[in-house]
């Protein structure tokens, strides 16, 4: 009679914990972990597990004190292979309790689990088990436990091993401890996106110049983290070169801008900033404004102009060819791209480009009230005035 009750009571509690426990995980058959280990009369064993793999969070365990030469009459995977849903026991199921050997001797033993090294051999030496996870002060011949880290210490996200101590309480022969394991990986812990290396993520990002533009960046920086969890396993994105981890930041990042509204924020005032910094004359500075958001993939045809202006400013006509060429791609028809053009060419010695530029356009008004002419000399003047002297000024008047 007591059988049948125990029997049903072991099936109400597996029913009910595979119709409650979370499809989030799996338990790790793999992995398992078995060890037969002889512990001499009146000593104490350390026992060291292999390691736990990433995103573990529990931890299923089987001790048994063998006789002799008795063998384990089945093994914990083999028992977990019977019940139709392994899941069953998993979130810490009291139903894993019921586990236990089908055979065990009559000798029985302490045990404690520590989670470091350190903690173990001072266990080993003096029996001291104030440092331990988990502590069986009752000496038993077998025994079954769950052990979730979120109840117990033993399971630590920086540390992927376990350390068991064996006390004997035979005082005149050798003991046979038979102890085995079975890891509960959680899925998304797998991929090793404990709580340290998220917030290695989020400090990041908060650092990072857009972050700082923004009022609130909270939400934006765990939308970041968000996007670069669902793509990339942790240990697969540290391994990304710098320059690769750069461009995911800026591709993700630009995602997370526009799914907030926060671009029409930031780019904005970094326009207003490199226009003051044209005007104080700060060009140097300007360029790192407008490269922001260009690197972003947020530049208009004006932010190229303005970033040719300022290169031409720093005697840099290559780099200012090459990005007023890119604004005219965006709009041809922009004059002030057109005409920043011709000046770099100028100042590049290629006056056959820079003069076919200027006579296209001389008939023509940069704005409703300025004409390509007018606005010829008035930048001339500023070169002039900023130390950037060409002998071919007055070739380029002659033309009009």
């Amino acid at each position: 009679m007591n059988f049948k009750i125990l029997f049903i009571s072991l099936f109400i509690i597996l029913k009910t914990s595979s119709i409650y426990a979370q499809n989030d995980g799996y338990w790790d058959k793999e992995r398992s972990f078995t060890k037969e280990n002889v512990v001499s009369a009146r000593d104490r064993i350390v026992v060291k597990t292999d390691d736990l793999p990433l995103g573990t969070t529990e931890v299923l365990f089987r001790i048994t004190l063998l006789d002799g030469n008795q063998q384990m009459a089945s093994s914990l995977v083999s028992v977990l292979k019977s019940i139709p849903d392994p899941t069953g026991i998993s979130q810490g199921s009291a139903g894993a309790v019921f586990l236990l050997s089908k055979i065990s001797g009559e000798d029985k033993c302490k045990y404690a689990i520590f989670s470091n090294e350190t903690a173990a051999t001072e266990y080993k030496k003096s029996g001291n088990t104030d440092k331990a996870c988990y502590v069986q002060n009752e000496a038993v011949s077998k025994d079954a436990k769950v052990l979730s880290m979120e109840k117990y210490s033993c399971i630590l996200s920086n540390s992927n091993t376990m350390w068991f101590g064996f006390e004997s309480k035979n005082w005149i022969m050798n003991q046979k401890v038979v102890i085995e394991i079975l890891p509960w990986v959680n899925k998304k812990l797998s991929r090793g996106w404990v709580l340290e290396n998220r917030k290695s993520i989020i400090n990041q990002c908060k650092i990072s110049e857009i972050a700082k533009k923004i009022i609130e960046p909270d939400d934006f920086c765990i939308c970041t983290l968000d996007k670069i969890q669902k793509e990339y396993k942790f240990q697969e994105f540290q391994k990304l070169l710098a320059i690769e981890k750069s461009k995911i930041y800026k591709d993700i990042g630009n995602v997370c801008l526009k799914g907030m509204g926060v671009s029409n924020t930031v780019y904005p005032d970094l326009r207003n900033e490199a226009s003051k910094l044209m005007k104080q004359g700060k060009y140097g500075d300007a360029i790192d404004k407008i490269l922001r958001i260009v690197i972003n993939g947020m530049a208009t045809d004006i932010d190229f102009n303005t970033l040719g202006n300022a290169y031409i400013m720093t005697k840099q006509y290559g780099k200012a060819i090459k990005f007023l060429k890119e604004g005219e791609k965006m709009d041809d028809s922009e004059l002030l791209i057109q005409m920043n053009l011709a000046h770099a060419y100028l100042f590049n010695n290629d006056f056959k480009a820079a003069k076919a530029i200027y006579k296209k356009y001389q008939s023509q008004n940069v704005t409703d009230s300025l004409s390509w002419t007018q606005k010829v000399k008035q930048d001339f003047e500023t070169f002039e005035k900023a130390g950037l002297p060409n002998d071919d000024y007055k070739r380029v008047l002659k033309l009009f």
